[in-house]
């Protein structure tokens, strides 16, 4: 790697055969080779082309994903970087690469509804068993390890509810039974921290989030250790999840600025929640200062925070809250984040995922922000003026 993060993010993945600052879309499917001997030879050599890969199917990618998966590779201090068509694809198939039939997993009480879709409902089918700890208490995690536990699958922060987990007492719990760890990363990135060099085996990053930056390209990234390569390789040939090469050029543009992104929509996201915090209808998920919302778990194992935030709103009254969103300006309504713009989000039971450890009493509400890079002044205006109208 480059000097520092942000120069390398800056000079790597050139184009040094056009001398152009970007690498081309190469967009294939046949590989062309001079002769079946080439072909032959290339299959049983790995007989490296150019730009280091050895391809010689379209499935296996081009060099405009192979430069992708170098760059993150890179960034992640990992042995290799496996890149599928979305977020969702590498949580998959990090799981589908371990797990078989009469196993157990145990996952993270807070995990993406869709995770928890795939582990809770659709792996019984299969015959493995998902079990979920609860995050604040790892006991709920050690004591479910029985001979059939294959995978602890953790997501910190948590979706929606934002809790950071005690990552370093995860890895040590599983390298004492053995068990292989996955971690989805996507709210910090490897920019805030590298969970291969912590000690995890597998590291998910949702490209469309906070890589793309522009909110207009799907993409997943699936970090690995040595350890556990060779399952997932065999995992990702079968599964045929592949991202194409103009989804990966679109990536490699929005990494060039991922951390002057990530330090604004830290900045911004600060400033927002400093006021948030002075709401007494308001209980601020998001670690902004010493003293605030789980910042001792955070400041351990983080070098920063990004835009993502939660509350929990103290309201009497649903429609209300409802109101509050729905009366703001300068935020838009939908899922996902990571891009430039502001979003906002009441969650519904659809959201929480039928949470094991998460117990909200009737009165309180949980809405998700992402804070984006407007100017904080005009973001701050926009949610004092829609906070008066909960009741």
């Amino acid at each position: 790697m480059a000097k520092s993060f942000k120069t390398f993010l800056k000079h790597t993945a050139k184009d040094y055969y056009n001398q152009s600052v970007n690498p081309p879309v190469v967009r294939a499917s046949t590989i062309i080779f001079k002769s079946m001997n080439e072909l032959r030879k290339t299959q049983s050599k790995g007989k490296k082309n150019p730009i280091g890969g050895h391809f010689d199917y379209g499935r296996q990618g081009t060099s405009t994903t192979y430069i992708l998966q170098q760059m993150l590779r890179e960034m992640e201090e990992c042995h290799h970087v496996f890149l599928t068509p979305t977020g969702f694809g590498s949580v998959f198939l990090s799981i589908f690469s371990i797990v078989r039939p009469g196993d157990e997993i145990l996952v993270a009480d807070p995990v993406y509804y869709p995770t928890r879709l795939l582990t809770e409902d659709f792996l019984k089918s299969f015959n493995i068993k998902t079990i979920f700890y609860d995050p604040y208490n790892l006991n709920t995690l050690k004591n479910k390890i029985t001979k059939k536990t294959k995978l602890i699958y953790v997501e910190s922060p948590g979706s929606n509810s934002f809790d950071f987990q005690d990552l370093s007492k995860i890895v040590s719990i599983a390298k004492k039974y053995k068990l292989f760890t996955v971690i989805d990363n996507t709210w910090a990135t490897p920019y805030f921290l590298k969970p291969i060099k912590l000690g995890f085996d597998m590291s998910i990053v949702s490209a469309t989030k906070y890589y793309s930056g522009h909110s207009d390209v799907m993409g997943g990234s699936l970090a690995v250790n040595k350890r556990v390569f060779k399952y997932v390789e065999k995992a990702n040939k079968i599964t045929g999840l592949r991202l194409g090469p103009d989804d990966a050029y679109l990536i490699i543009r929005g990494l060039r600025t991922l951390d002057v992104r990530l330090d604004k929509h830290q900045e911004n996201a600060k400033k927002v929640a400093n006021f948030l915090s002075k709401n007494k209808k308001v209980k601020l998920l998001y670690p902004f200062k010493k003293g605030s919302y789980n910042y001792k778990m955070w400041k351990k194992y983080y070098s920063g925070a990004t835009g993502l935030m939660g509350l929990r709103i103290k309201a009497k009254s649903k429609k209300s809250v409802t109101k509050f969103v729905n009366s703001l300006k300068l935020f838009g309504y939908g899922y996902s984040w990571g891009g430039f713009e502001s979003l906002a989000l009441q969650q519904e039971f659809r959201e929480l995922g039928n949470r094991k450890f998460l117990r909200l009493p009737k009165d309180e509400h949980l809405v998700r922000l992402h804070i984006g890079l407007e100017d904080p002044k005009d973001l701050i205006q926009d949610l004092k003026r829609s906070l008066k109208f909960i009741k």
